[in-house]
This record gives structure tokens, C-alpha cells and sequence, in this order.
């Protein structure tokens, strides 16, 4: 699907109101790798993050059933059995190809602001939301940590990161996947998995994921 670069932003201040906490901080191992050169604090403290743990919850609610009227060959695109077929086939391949694979396939959806959208200033979608209605980054980040889960990736070892592109001044999203000391990003803004080491511009607000969630400092 054609996409335009130029509306590959998010909107600033989208978490804002998320980051007001009073959180009750976890003495655990942190990630072999300073996260764009971030020190992290990590909490299992979620309860202020209702987007997140809203978005698992309605993803685990309607994922039984989400084909129940989708026909493949209908007249309307069943997004969601395409998807499912794709990552059955990617069942067995190399990890790195994995990634690449998920990237690419999700990359593909066109960019759409919530306003726009969803009337609303900001809305967590699940992957079939997304693939319906497309969506904006961290609806990316959302749909390709669900398609990692279900390839059997470990829960811990990925975080969507919510981030500020210090070269547009604007809130963005992320997929970042931790794998042999390596924290690589999946970036509805790069075709390609990269290391998070080769992008300078990107400072991480904080990240989460299934049960913890680590704010980020300088």
C-alpha cells in the first residue's frame, strides 16, 4: 500500500499525562544495552498506562474469533487470515528473517493520524484495527510486537519504545527487540531492522511491554 513519508510523525505530547507517576521502582537486571544511551528504571507498575494494557486486552478478547467473518477470496480484503497465513509461513525461518519479514509486511500500511482516524487525539489500536483502518506509529510497533508473539519471540525480550525524534521535534513509537546484545529497532519511518546504536536522534521517553514498563534518563 503506498504510503507517504511525509506523514510519518506522531503527535507530540501524546503520553504526557502517562509520565506523572508514582511508581514503585525495581532493583532488576537491565538490558545488556543503554537503550540510545538512556539509563533505565524499571517498574511492573502499569496501572497508569491504560492504553497498553487496554489494547492486550481487547487483542486477547477478540484474537479467538477475529476470522469468524472473514472470508480471504470475499469481495472485502480479509486483512487479518492474509496475516495469519504470512507469519504460519514464516514459522521456521532464520530470526533475523523474522524480523525483516514483520517490518517490511506492517511498513506497508498507510500512516493515518487518530484525529483523523479515530476523532481521537490518541487511540492504541490492536492489529486488526490497524490493518483495517491503518494507524499511526505506535500502532505499527503494536501490530509487529503481536506478530512476534504469536512466532513465539519472548514477551520480555521486546518493548514498544515511545520516544522524541529530536530531528523533527516530535513523539514517536517503536518496536525495539533485544537479541544477542543487540537492541534492534523496528521503525515504521526505516524500511530496514537496524541496530539502535546507527540512530543518533531518537531520546527514549520510556518503554513497555507485557507486565513492566522502564522510564528512560539521560
Amino acid at each position: 500500500m503506498a504510503r507517504n513519508r511525509s506523514k510519518w510523525v506522531c503527535v507530540a505530547g501524546f503520553l504526557a499525562a502517562q509520565l506523572i507517576l508514582a511508581p514503585v521502582w525495581l532493583n532488576s537486571a537491565s538490558a545488556a544495552v543503554d537503550l540510545f544511551g538512556s539509563k533505565e528504571l524499571s517498574s511492573t507498575k502499569l496501572e497508569k498506562f491504560e492504553k497498553w494494557t487496554g489494547v492486550l486486552e481487547r487483542y486477547a478478547k477478540d484474537e479467538p474469533n477475529d476470522l469468524a467473518k472473514c472470508q480471504i477470496t470475499g469481495s472485502e480484503p480479509c486483512h487479518i487470515a492474509k496475516w495469519r497465513i504470512f507469519l504460519n509461513k514464516l514459522k521456521g525461518v532464520a530470526p533475523m528473517d523474522q524480523l525483516e519479514y514483520v517490518n517490511k509486511y506492517l511498513n506497508q500500511y498507510a500512516y493515518l493520524l487518530d484525529p483523523i482516524n479515530y476523532g481521537k487525539k490518541d487511540y492504541w489500536a490492536t492489529p486488526k484495527e490497524f490493518m483495517y483502518r491503518t494507524g499511526d506509529c505506535e500502532d505499527y510497533a503494536i501490530s509487529k510486537y503481536v506478530s512476534l508473539v504469536h512466532l513465539g519471540w519472548p514477551k520480555e525480550n521486546m518493548r514498544i519504545v515511545v520516544l522524541q525524534d529530536q530531528n523533527l521535534n516530535v513523539a514517536h513509537a517503536i518496536l525495539v527487540v533485544y537479541i544477542n546484545d543487540q537492541a534492534l529497532v523496528l521503525d515504521n519511518q526505516i524500511p530496514q531492522v537496524i541496530d539502535s546504536t546507527r540512530i543518533k536522534h531518537y531520546k527514549p521517553i520510556f518503554s513497555i511491554t507485557d507486565g513492566r514498563w522502564w522510564l528512560h534518563r539521560s
